[in-house]
């Protein structure tokens, strides 16, 4: 099977992949010899690139000034964005569609354009301790007073939380229900309790936040008590679809990087592209990568046809699911190929072998994607769960 993008998808993949591969690539390594830091102008100077791009409206309302581009199309731009190590592609704030159906015209106004700006930096304070693939687990409290909530609790793996002003917050009820709530950061109640290091080098941190009797306003709770699991859910089937992308991206770089390496290096006088081993790897690699594509595309051209959501969500689970696992293999081979090489920080498959390693874990593992997976099987028939009409 073959998957022919619509001509303007084509066009934003270009234009991505031409800043990718000339301003964020050569940074490379610069941020991994750096603690994943680059030049503070050269941070602006991308996420500048991405508000005039328009990256940063591609899923928000043709109503309030955005694109509301295809997923499809969205999808293609991060596959571009995932073709680049040392989360140097994470330079643009994004808003997600569903936040404009939860969040109200004010919340709208003084946060989620505000993100398309540059104004607001968004991190989401979600997982806990004892709660990662199962928010429905969590133990963060939000207890109502008049005009706001007391939000008590710890959170994990905030991610970009350094780089951030703003926090999603979710949080239980007194009923058990959930809510998500908008937070700043330097709230009173709110405290870093330590900064983890992590296999990989990014300048986006991943603290663990205490919260004490942190005061909410009511003004600030998104969409209606108890609403919190359903946008949640929204969230986590676009953050799948956008892991499995960035996924095909950092397969595509590593096949290329690998490739070229393998027509190069001469080994007992011949290329060691020319040794069938070899040709076995990168061959497996491609046909990884391709089926990984045609999943991630598919899945995203389904919501673009306005499929069954719950059938979408089982979809979003098998292209993480099989794009991340792929991408891992592959930059395993990668190293293999590249050898003693492959062992250096400085090489690209290594930076991608230890990077890649979380998309089996964050936004729900692998372990976790298939029980959404065969659930949906038992609920809803083979033809429903793999979208065979």
């Amino acid at each position: 099977m073959s998957y022919e993008l619509p001509a303007e998808t084509l066009q934003w993949r270009r234009k991505v992949r031409a800043f990718v591969d000339s301003e964020l690539q050569p940074l490379e390594l610069q941020a991994e010899m750096n603690e994943g830091r680059i030049p503070a102008e050269a941070r602006k100077r991308h996420e500048k690139f991405a508000i005039d791009a328009g990256i940063t409206l591609m899923d928000t309302p043709k109503s309030l000034g955005g694109l509301a581009l295809p997923l499809l199309t969205q999808v293609a731009i991060v596959e571009q964005f995932g073709r680049v190590t040392n989360a140097l592609g994470w330079c643009y704030g994004e808003v997600q569609s569903w936040m404009f159906e939860a969040c109200n015209a004010d919340q709208v106004k003084r946060y989620v354009l505000p993100t398309t700006r540059g104004e607001v930096h968004l991190c989401y304070a979600i997982t806990e301790e004892d709660a990662g693939s199962d928010p429905g687990a969590i133990k963060t409290t939000a207890i109502r007073h008049g005009g706001h909530y007391l939000v008590n609790g710890e959170k994990w793996h905030v991610t970009s939380y350094n780089l951030a002003n703003t926090m999603v917050v979710q949080a239980k009820l007194q009923s058990g229900e959930h809510c998500l709530f908008f937070c700043p950061i330097n709230a009173p109640g709110v405290r870093v309790v330590r900064t983890p290091l992590y296999a990989h080098t990014y300048d986006h941190h991943h603290p663990i936040i205490s919260f004490t009797n942190v005061k909410i306003p009511v003004a600030d709770r998104i969409g209606e008590e108890g609403a919190g699991m359903d946008f949640a859910h929204a969230w986590f089937r676009r953050e799948r679809l956008m892991i499995a992308a960035r996924c095909c991206g950092a397969m595509a770089r590593l096949i290329e990087e690998a490739t070229r390496f393998a027509q190069t290096r001469v080994v007992s006088g011949e290329a060691i592209a020319s040794y069938q081993l070899i040709q076995a790897m990168l061959a497996d690699s491609v046909v990884d990568l391709q089926a990984a594509r045609l999943m991630t595309y598919e899945a995203a051209a389904a919501h673009d046809r306005g499929d069954d959501l719950k059938a979408l969500h089982a979809r979003c689970s098998m292209a993480k699911l099989f794009a991340s696992e792929a991408a891992f293999r592959v930059a395993d081979r990668a190293v293999q190929i590249f050898g003693g090489r492959g062992y250096m920080r400085e090489n690209v498959a290594e930076r991608f072998l230890r990077e890649i390693r979380v998309d089996r874990i964050w936004e729900g593992t692998s372990e976790i994607q298939r029980l959404i997976i065969a659930r949906s099987l038992l609920k809803r028939g083979l033809e429903a769960t793999a979208g065979n009409n």
